[in-house]
Protein backbone atom coordinates (compact mmCIF):
# COMPACT_ATOMS: atom_id res chain seq x y z
CA UNK A 1 0.00 0.00 0.00
CA UNK A 2 1.64 3.58 -0.75
CA UNK A 3 1.80 5.42 1.98
CA UNK A 4 -0.05 8.21 1.02
CA UNK A 5 -3.28 5.48 1.08
CA UNK A 6 -2.26 4.43 4.29
CA UNK A 7 -2.40 8.28 5.53
CA UNK A 8 -6.01 8.25 4.14
CA UNK A 9 -7.07 5.00 5.61
CA UNK A 10 -5.22 6.26 8.94
CA UNK A 11 -7.55 9.30 8.37
CA UNK A 12 -10.75 7.48 8.60
CA UNK A 13 -10.01 5.26 10.91
CA UNK A 14 -9.13 8.25 13.58
CA UNK A 15 -11.91 10.16 12.97
CA UNK A 16 -14.21 7.35 13.45
CA UNK A 17 -12.53 6.88 16.90
CA UNK A 18 -13.83 10.62 17.68
CA UNK A 19 -17.04 10.01 15.95
CA UNK A 20 -18.37 6.46 16.76
CA UNK A 21 -18.69 4.04 20.02
CA UNK A 22 -16.11 1.97 18.85
CA UNK A 23 -12.47 0.89 20.12
CA UNK A 24 -9.34 1.07 17.85
CA UNK A 25 -9.43 -2.63 17.12
CA UNK A 26 -12.90 -2.45 16.20
CA UNK A 27 -12.68 0.77 13.93
CA UNK A 28 -9.48 -0.82 12.00
CA UNK A 29 -11.85 -4.24 11.73
CA UNK A 30 -14.70 -2.02 10.11
CA UNK A 31 -12.39 0.31 8.01
CA UNK A 32 -9.87 -1.76 6.36
CA UNK A 33 -10.31 -4.87 4.03
CA UNK A 34 -8.41 -7.95 4.73
CA UNK A 35 -5.14 -7.26 2.26
CA UNK A 36 -5.27 -3.40 4.08
CA UNK A 37 -3.25 -4.17 7.60
CA UNK A 38 -0.37 -2.33 6.24
CA UNK A 39 2.30 -2.52 8.78
CA UNK A 40 2.86 1.56 8.41
CA UNK A 41 -0.91 1.99 8.24
CA UNK A 42 -0.95 0.58 11.76
CA UNK A 43 2.17 1.95 13.15
CA UNK A 44 0.41 5.50 12.40
CA UNK A 45 -3.03 4.43 13.68
CA UNK A 46 -1.83 2.71 16.85
CA UNK A 47 0.63 5.19 17.22
CA UNK A 48 -1.25 8.47 17.05
CA UNK A 49 -4.06 6.45 19.39
CA UNK A 50 -1.55 5.93 22.36
CA UNK A 51 0.38 8.86 22.40
CA UNK A 52 -2.92 11.20 21.57
CA UNK A 53 -2.93 12.73 24.99
CA UNK A 54 0.98 13.81 24.90
CA UNK A 55 0.23 14.82 21.12
CA UNK A 56 -2.88 17.05 21.72
CA UNK A 57 -0.60 18.55 24.28
CA UNK A 58 2.20 19.84 21.78
CA UNK A 59 -0.76 20.85 19.35
CA UNK A 60 -2.16 22.86 21.88
CA UNK A 61 0.75 25.28 22.33
CA UNK A 62 1.11 26.08 19.01
CA UNK A 63 -2.96 27.14 17.94
CA UNK A 64 -3.33 30.70 17.89
CA UNK A 65 -6.63 32.47 19.11
CA UNK A 66 -7.39 28.85 18.61
CA UNK A 67 -8.78 26.08 21.28
CA UNK A 68 -8.19 22.53 20.25
CA UNK A 69 -11.79 22.02 20.96
CA UNK A 70 -12.70 24.46 18.33
CA UNK A 71 -10.05 23.06 15.64
CA UNK A 72 -12.51 21.06 13.43
CA UNK A 73 -12.17 16.80 13.42
CA UNK A 74 -10.32 16.16 10.28
CA UNK A 75 -8.07 19.23 10.82
CA UNK A 76 -7.16 18.07 14.19
CA UNK A 77 -6.84 14.12 13.15
CA UNK A 78 -4.23 15.23 10.52
CA UNK A 79 -2.56 17.41 12.72
CA UNK A 80 -2.40 14.55 15.13
CA UNK A 81 -1.10 12.08 12.34
CA UNK A 82 1.77 14.66 11.67
CA UNK A 83 2.64 15.50 14.58
CA UNK A 84 3.00 11.80 15.27
CA UNK A 85 4.77 11.11 12.40
CA UNK A 86 7.16 14.29 13.01
CA UNK A 87 8.01 14.21 16.57
CA UNK A 88 7.60 10.27 17.17
CA UNK A 89 7.87 8.02 14.22
CA UNK A 90 10.30 10.03 12.04
CA UNK A 91 9.86 7.64 9.23
CA UNK A 92 10.11 10.60 6.58
CA UNK A 93 11.16 13.87 6.04
CA UNK A 94 9.84 16.68 7.15
CA UNK A 95 8.85 18.02 4.30
CA UNK A 96 7.03 14.80 2.82
CA UNK A 97 4.85 14.43 5.93
CA UNK A 98 3.99 17.98 6.02
CA UNK A 99 2.56 18.04 1.95
CA UNK A 100 0.90 14.87 2.32
CA UNK A 101 -1.00 16.32 4.94
CA UNK A 102 -1.67 19.06 3.35
CA UNK A 103 -2.47 17.00 0.17
CA UNK A 104 -5.13 15.08 2.10
CA UNK A 105 -6.44 17.87 3.71
CA UNK A 106 -7.21 19.04 0.34
CA UNK A 107 -9.68 16.23 -0.54
CA UNK A 108 -11.06 15.76 2.79
CA UNK A 109 -11.33 19.18 4.23
CA UNK A 110 -12.41 22.63 3.28
CA UNK A 111 -10.76 25.27 1.26
CA UNK A 112 -9.00 26.47 4.41
CA UNK A 113 -7.63 23.41 6.37
CA UNK A 114 -4.50 22.94 4.05
CA UNK A 115 -3.30 26.27 5.11
CA UNK A 116 -4.51 26.04 8.78
CA UNK A 117 -2.53 22.78 8.94
CA UNK A 118 0.92 24.08 7.16
CA UNK A 119 0.78 27.43 9.57
CA UNK A 120 0.11 24.88 12.78
CA UNK A 121 3.12 22.74 11.93
CA UNK A 122 5.84 25.31 10.52
CA UNK A 123 5.32 26.65 13.90
CA UNK A 124 6.38 23.18 15.55
CA UNK A 125 9.33 22.52 13.44
CA UNK A 126 10.93 25.73 13.56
Amino acid sequence: MKRRTAREKALQILFSLDTEEYDLATTVEHTLEENEHDPFLLNLVNGVATNRQAIDEKIKGHLEKWSLERVALVEKTLLRMAVYELFYSKDAPESVIINEVIEIAHIFGDDKSGKFINGVLSKMIK
